[in-house]
């Protein structure tokens, strides 16, 4: 059977690297289902949820916002944060939620105001993903 190799890195490691049947991800227009053989496409993608289908298992990776990269046998992600769902600390996560949105009610010049957001958006993604696999 046919396989992808799934690399995801972030600009401080290579977060995953392993051959899948089949990967899900977050496209900014929607969510997306990749197998071998897909056609060639570079697009970009929304925090969220990546899946990856390994030997009929599924794997959940919670992924910031980025770019992805598909050829018929790999599909590469460059994000600005990827964690496994396993490794997802829910009370760091809901802490750093809090601070985030503390922050945001502050006077904030423009680019501060976009790193917190960016914060609150890891931290939120980051619980969606970690919750939806408690249930």
């Amino acid at each position: 059977m046919a396989t992808l190799k799934l690399e995801i890195v972030t600009p401080e490691a290579k977060i995953y690297s392993e051959d899948v049947d089949m990967v899900t991800l977050p496209g900014v227009e929607g969510e997306m289902g990749i197998f071998p053989r897909h056609i060639p496409l570079m697009t970009e993608i929304a925090s969220g949820e990546v899946c990856a289908r390994k030997s009929g298992r599924d794997y959940f990776l919670a992924v910031g916002s980025g770019f992805v990269e598909i050829t018929g046998d790999r599909v590469a992600i460059l994000t600005d944060m990827a964690i496994k769902a396993d490794d997802i600390d829910e009370a760091k996560a809901e802490e750093a939620r809090k601070r985030a949105e503390a922050r945001l009610a502050e006077k904030l010049g423009d680019d501060e105001h976009a790193t917190v957001q960016a914060s609150l958006m890891h931290s939120l993604t980051q619980l969606k993903v970690k919750r939806r696999r408690h249930s």
